[in-house]
């Protein structure tokens, strides 16, 4: 059986164990306490064809045909099955909380940079297949290929548990555990995005934001981004600069849109 290389870097305390803090500030994980009382495996992998399929970039497949699909399909997959666990995990955590601040907290919980952080505590960067056009550019320091690479493995783990969400939820709810609920409510009260689609609504109508996210620059590997934001055929905001990704590029756009609305009030 393959095994991600790494032990638990949380163990949860419904098995009676203490937690691993985790310092979660920096561009990776660093641990201020590490207490692991059991050396264990988050996931456990029987098919090696999905483990690898699920750490293939497409670039390694570009430049070894042979290397079969990449794991772009997974990704797609495993981001379904995040948004779902996440999006029950904190219904069952936070029974005070109604449908906008769950929403908030759980594009906070499963967003590009948390996933990155899992990806990283989980040793991914270390692991992934990636083209030797895509290492040179750093693609694995990558926030947005480390995120798309953590939700292939969620995908792949589904699909090695016989497609049984029951199965996967105890490792992803470990990981879940990891993260401060004071960083959740933090990320959450800049959920850019969701706040600007919220005043638009509540002060113009029922329309909603529209986004252009051209690629502008960067490597056909690692792409960069810019974003406008427009309410109707108007301009509301715009990224100051690039990014790796088009959700980081919107955000930027949103925030900046909140800001010159801020300025009009």
């Amino acid at each position: 059986m393959s095994l991600i290389g790494v032990t638990v870097r949380n163990i949860r305390a419904d098995k009676g164990l203490k937690p691993l803090v985790l310092d979660l500030s920096g561009a990776s994980y660093r641990m201020t306490q590490v207490i692991l009382v059991n050396m264990k495996k988050l996931f456990v992998f029987k098919d090696q064809k999905l483990w690898r399929m699920a750490l293939t970039h497409r670039s390694y497949v570009h430049e070894n045909p042979s290397a079969g699909e990449d794991n772009e399909r997974l990704e797609f997959l495993g981001d379904a099955i995040l948004n779902f666990l996440s999006g029950s995990y904190l219904y069952r955590q936070h029974a005070d909380l109604g449908e906008d601040e769950l929403t908030r907290r759980r594009a906070a919980l499963v967003d590009e940079r948390q996933l990155a952080n899992f990806a990283i505590a989980l040793e991914l960067d270390t692991q992934i297949l990636l083209g030797k056009g895509a290492l040179r550019d750093g693609g694995n320091k990558s926030e947005n290929l480390l995120s798309c690479v953590f939700e292939a493995i969620i995908g792949a783990f589904y699909l090695d548990c016989n497609c049984d969400v029951e199965a996967v939820r105890p490792a992803v709810e470990a990981l879940f555990d990891s993260v401060p609920p004071e960083l959740v409510n933090t990320r959450a009260d800049l959920d850019a995005k969701n706040r600007l689609q919220e005043w638009v609504q509540s002060y113009i109508g029922h329309i909603l934001p529209s986004y252009d996210t051209p690629k502008v620059g960067g490597t056909d590997h690692l792409p960069e981004y810019a974003s406008k934001v427009y309410v109707g055929d108007r301009l509301y905001g715009q990224s100051m600069r690039n990014f790796s990704s088009k959700k980081e590029a919107e955000r930027a756009a949103a925030l900046d849109a909140l800001a010159q609305i801020e300025r009009m009030l």
